[in-house]
């Protein structure tokens, strides 16, 4: 059983949010709530929640001011948020959970399993808390940093880093310019959706590529090359695609 604190200006919101606690989170035994981060600190002075949930967008200090604070326990964050597509996209790429509100019920249970599953440490976890307010300050979300925890840390890069991705059954292998590949516990369908709009191409089921790194494409269309000279193939269902894309 874990404990947990909502921290949300709006009273409706948190309270639509304590009573889907209680009715669809079992795992949660105990929840308080707080309307501020002030208030939020005063609470963390002898409530230790394991689990808070945040609200991203609130007046005088927001969510990204509360996680920056000094001396913050040991927690699991899962941010609350309308549809503010910058703020979500921060989070993400920052390897972060968030709920969109209105909250739906079934996400909520889907996201309190994923805390279950976490394995990350406390320096990790501030790490990506860390990765966050970089993200945050950028005027573009192109400029993001990227973080992905793995079996080995967490690694940080840039998205024009990465050559490509490839899809190795349940997890990815990331291969960037001038570093050794890495595995990342998530899908390929993960990362597709999350570059969906930084130029890459999925040239087959198990290959999303990079188009900035294309260098040619064979006579044929079956196969690309890359600035590093890897050779990928480009399935018979994705030719079209792909040539759209290299403007072909």
């Amino acid at each position: 059983m874990i404990k947990a604190l909502i921290i949300d200006d709006e009273p409706r919101a948190r309270n639509v949010l304590h009573q889907f606690i209680i009715s669809f989170a079992p795992e949660i035994s105990e929840v308080r709530t707080a309307a501020s981060v002030e208030e939020a600190k005063e609470v963390l002075e002898f409530f230790q929640p394991d689990l808070v949930f945040l609200d991203v967008e609130m007046p005088h200090q927001n969510g990204f001011d509360f996680l920056l604070l000094p001396n913050n326990p040991d927690f699991d964050v899962i941010f609350t948020t309308a549809h503010n597509q910058y703020a979500i996209q921060a989070i993400r790429f920052s390897a972060l959970d968030y709920l969109l509100k209105p909250i739906n019920p079934d996400e909520l249970r889907d996201a309190v399993k994923r805390h279950f599953t976490k394995s990350e440490s406390f320096k990790q976890r501030k790490m990506l808390f860390d990765n966050l307010a970089v993200n945050i300050d950028k005027r573009d979300i192109k400029d993001f940093r990227l973080a992905v925890p793995s079996s080995e840390g967490v690694f940080f890069f840039m998205i024009h880093e990465i050559l490509r991705l490839e899809a190795d059954r349940n997890y990815t292998i990331i291969h960037l310019i001038n570093k050794r590949p890495f595995i990342a516990s998530k899908t390929l369908k993960h990362f597709e959706d999350m570059l969906d709009k930084f130029r890459f191409v999925r040239t087959h089921k198990s290959h999303l590529v990079n188009l900035d790194h294309i260098i040619r494409i064979s006579n044929n269309n079956e196969f690309i090359i890359l600035s590093d000279g890897s050779r990928i193939e480009v399935s018979r269902r994705k030719k079209d695609e792909v040539q759209r894309q290299l403007n072909i």
